[in-house]
């Protein structure tokens, strides 16, 4: 790939200084703060520590013996695993190389990393253990000119490396050889990279084709860090537990862009499966999950809640629901929950909780991605903790918009950042401008057009701006689609609030072109299956519980209180609960968890049809993926059933 010549990007964002990039940030605290910690992973039970220091040395170790394999300028590097040190580490040595990080998700399967490898003309990969290894000698096999691949994880690799197999440790000491002999290349290679050079390649998300590649510059991702400290969405020397994908823009915001600019210390926990379990002991300062996440963190409170008997469950069920509605009260000007009570409730109820799940040191919590369910949100403010919202895509480095600390909405995300200009468009769209939006896509001018017109973003998404600045986001303006009798709808404005229910994980509307909206759902197989333990029903399987008649009135009621907050027309007429959960490996959802629209039309046309015919069930061939790959199909029946007014 060819880089921006630096006259073009100096242009395009005067303000930078040639040399602010997120290596000079790291070079310096490691000049100034040699000791403090930077970063610390559990390691089979055992808190591993890296201070800044020693940060700086694996990064340029790390680059000086890649570019001894021949890496240089604008070569494309994918780095594929879970969130480890060294691939960070890793990430940071490709960019003092002027060579360009491409992180994929480490549950991609083997065809689309071979694809990702033929659009970016990829030559090396950085890969976590044994089995991304295997993926990327098998992606070899379709894209040849794969040569290197680095493994971190040595078990089951060391000593036995197939051809082209190098592990991170060898690339690291012949890189520190190199250090040891020309002493001047350390710094070289500080300062190679300009602000004007991409610090990572991210993409898009693929709903509707191949994901487009977001090159991100340091200056952007600075830019973006920046913007977000001035607004105090981010504090010096915040704790940061680093779990969410690697692929995700936000965690290369937090985990390297703004923990390099502001010293975070990072915490990487010993595997996503012990996420939640290492969060109590890493009691970060700073957290973000996703409105999924956070849903899912409050199933399994009142999962455990429900299995609870005595003065604990009473003071819960007495308490959660006045906080919850004082919360509410607050959040539209009216007075709160009386200071004793509150106390109380603190000290008996709210602290525990917070405590029990890790977040009892969190002064700032975020979500982001999707909307999140009103009562969700309710809920853990009402615990004590300041949960906001906040705005943004890949191409602005997912910093944009956000909710004040004081200034919470249930209807809103909040204001623009410092640095960043917001308008509508006249088709309704949300416009942005700021040097943390990025300057086009990797090696496609058509979308870049489309993308930017005279410097603002076309985010895609449609809202509207109240008259205090707030802005609320409607949807995507695609999918803005219309009945036979022309009424409009965007249908993830309708799934969203499906989704607040706890006991639904998943929902597709359809009613493009059609008499009414109908919907496939997902049921969330944690708490419905809660729900039936407690409710006497019998199920050995999610699909046996899924059709249960029993469920689906549960599913049946919660779709009509949704419906009973639709503007007139919109409302759910029809649904069936599916007997699986939407999967990316079957090309359902991307792996951020949006709706593949063209597949599920597809894939679960008949059961559309039967859901518009008004069927009350369909004898349905469901395709299904195994473990290794190959596909099957198996014969199902499925309720269809109407939904009555709440």
């Amino acid at each position: 790939m060819q880089h921006d010549p630096i006259d073009t990007a100096a242009a395009l964002h005067p303000d930078w200084q040639p040399g602010d990039t997120i290596l000079a940030r790291l070079a310096r605290n490691a000049a100034e703060h040699p000791g403090e910690i930077a970063m610390r992973e559990r390691d089979r039970g055992i808190w591993q520590e890296y201070d800044w220091r020693a940060y700086l040395a694996a990064v340029t170790e790390f680059a000086a013996g890649l570019e001894a394999q021949g890496i240089g300028p604008g070569d494309v590097v994918m780095v594929i695993g879970d969130n480890r040190p060294n691939l960070y580490f890793a990430m940071l040595g490709i960019a003092c190389l002027r060579a360009i990080p491409s992180p994929a998700y480490a549950d991609a399967p083997t065809e689309e990393l071979a694809a990702q490898m033929a659009r970016e003309n990829i030559r090396t990969a950085i890969a976590e253990d044994q089995e991304q290894v295997d993926k990327m000698l098998e992606a070899r096999e379709s894209w040849p000119a794969l040569g290197l691949v680095v493994y971190d994880d040595p078990r089951g690799l060391a000593g036995r490396e197939p051809a082209g197999v190098m592990g991170f440790d060898a690339i690291r000491a012949a890189g520190a050889a190199r250090l040891s002999v020309d002493p001047g290349l350390r710094d070289a290679l500080i300062a190679r990279p300009s602000v004007h050079d991409i610090a990572v390649l991210m993409h898009s998300s693929g709903t509707t084709g191949a994901p487009k590649g977001i090159p991100l510059k340091h200056g952007h991702v600075l830019s973006g860090v920046r913007n977000a400290a001035a607004a105090g969405y981010f504090r010096q020397g915040e704790v940061h537990m680093a779990y969410l994908p690697m692929a995700w823009v936000g965690d290369f915001i937090f985990s390297i862009g703004a923990a390099t600019e502001l010293r975070f210390s990072v915490n990487i926990p010993e595997a996503q499966e012990t996420a939640l379990h290492d969060l109590r002991e890493i009691a970060p300062s700073l957290y973000f999950a996703s409105p999924r996440a956070w849903s899912a963190m409050l199933t399994r409170v009142q999962v455990g809640m429900a299995e609870t008997r005595g003065v604990k469950r009473w003071l819960y069920d007495w308490f959660m629901p006045r906080a919850m509605a004082a919360e509410r009260a607050r959040l539209t000007g009216k007075p709160g929950q009386g200071g004793l009570t509150r106390w109380l409730g603190e000290w008996l109820i709210c602290g525990p909780i917070r405590d029990q799940l890790g977040l009892a040191r969190v002064q700032r919590a975020y979500t982001a991605g999707e909307a999140i369910g009103e009562d969700v949100f309710l809920w853990f403010r009402a615990l004590g903790l300041n949960l906001r919202q906040f705005y943004g895509q890949t191409e602005n480095c997912a910093l944009a918009v956000a909710q004040g600390p004081d200034d919470i909405s249930l209807t809103t995300v909040g204001r623009p950042f410092p640095g960043i200009d917001m308008r509508i468009d006249e088709t309704g769209q949300i416009l942005l401008r700021g040097d943390n939006i990025f300057d086009g896509y990797f090696q496609n001018p058509t979308a870049t057009a489309e993308a930017l017109v005279d410097g603002w973003l076309q985010t895609g998404d449609a809202g509207q701006i109240e008259p205090d600045g707030q802005l609320v986001v409607l949807g995507r303006v695609s999918e803005v689609v219309e009945k036979r009798d022309g009424t409009r709808f965007i249908p993830t404005y309708i799934e969203n609030r499906l989704k607040f229910s706890p006991h639904i994980k998943d929902a597709a509307v359809i009613g493009r072109g059609r008499d009414m909206l109908v919907a496939i759902v997902c049921i969330d197989f944690q708490a419905v299956g809660q729900w039936a333990q407690e409710n006497g029903v019998a199920y050995t399987s999610y699909a046996e519980l899924s059709q249960s008649p029993r469920v689906h009135d549960l599913i049946a009621g919660q779709i009509a209180q949704v419906n009973a907050g639709l503007p007139h027309g919109l409302s759910v007429a029809r649904f069936a609960n599916l007997h699986k959960e939407f999967d990316p490996d079957d090309g359902e959802v991307t792996r951020t968890r949006k709706l593949k629209r063209n597949v599920i039309d597809d894939r679960y046309g008949p059961i559309i049809e039967a859901l518009n015919a008004g069927a009350d069930q369909i004898d349905f061939r469901a395709q299904i993926t195994y473990e290794n790959g190959q596909t099957g199909s198996l014969d199902r029946v499925l309720r269809l059933a109407d939904v009555e007014a709440a």
